[in-house]
């Protein structure tokens, strides 16, 4: 049993997330939470580190090589926990280390896996913003999105990608390119793909 209660879905996951700052041993937990085979555990820890990602990520910055690691696993849950935790921390990559992985990050958009694939595409909207000079990259890598999944939910993984051009579209350069990728998804197979074409061009046409 946690001794921080990991273990209960109930947990006051902002409470500990607080805590976490000033407190070696349950940061540590947390650390070895997210690789935990357990359900809850392995969620409420993510979920901590989620908040402090999001709200102080320069306390995990030093412990960039542990969501590498994980990044890099063969279990998916360990990739989809780093992909998220990898995007926040961009936020203060001073050390362009994300530059040195980038081609691990994106490489899973190449898989067959639908959960992880979709969150490198959802996810890549705060890496746009934080390291603008990869904007073009990565906005090319998504628009190739047809050519570069191997799996079966492509089309759905193209709603993620909306999503994210949504929310960078003021930001994006070569804006005629991105409209026309999003016209064309008019006629994915995917309704929720469909649908969020449908209201990008709404707003944004």
């Amino acid at each position: 049993m946690s001794k921080y209660e990991l273990d209960r879905k109930d947990a006051d996951l902002k409470k500990l997330a607080t805590i976490t700052i000033s407190d070696n041993e349950l940061f540590k937990e947390l650390l070895d939470g997210v690789l935990s085979k357990d359900n809850t555990i392995r969620q409420n820890s993510f979920k901590i580190l989620q908040i402090i990602s999001e709200e102080n990520p320069e306390f995990l910055y030093s412990n960039w090589d542990h969501f590498v690691k994980m990044l890099k696993s063969k279990n998916n849950y360990h990739k989809y926990i780093a992909v998220y935790i990898l995007a926040d921390l961009t936020a203060v990559d001073k050390e362009n280390k994300f530059e040195k992985i980038f081609d691990d990050y994106y490489g899973i958009l190449a898989g067959d896996k639908a959960m992880t694939a979709s969150h490198v595409a959802l996810n890549s909207s705060k890496i746009i913003l934080n390291k603008p000079e990869l904007q073009d990259k990565i906005i090319d890598i998504l628009l190739n999105i047809e050519n570069i999944h191997q799996g079966r939910q492509k089309e759905l993984i193209k709603a993620y990608v909306i999503e994210t051009l949504r929310k960078v579209y003021p930001e994006i350069k070569d804006k005629e390119k991105v409209m026309n990728f999003i016209k064309e998804q008019r006629n994915s197979s995917s309704p929720k793909t469909r649908d969020l074409a449908a209201c990008f061009i709404e707003n944004c046409e």
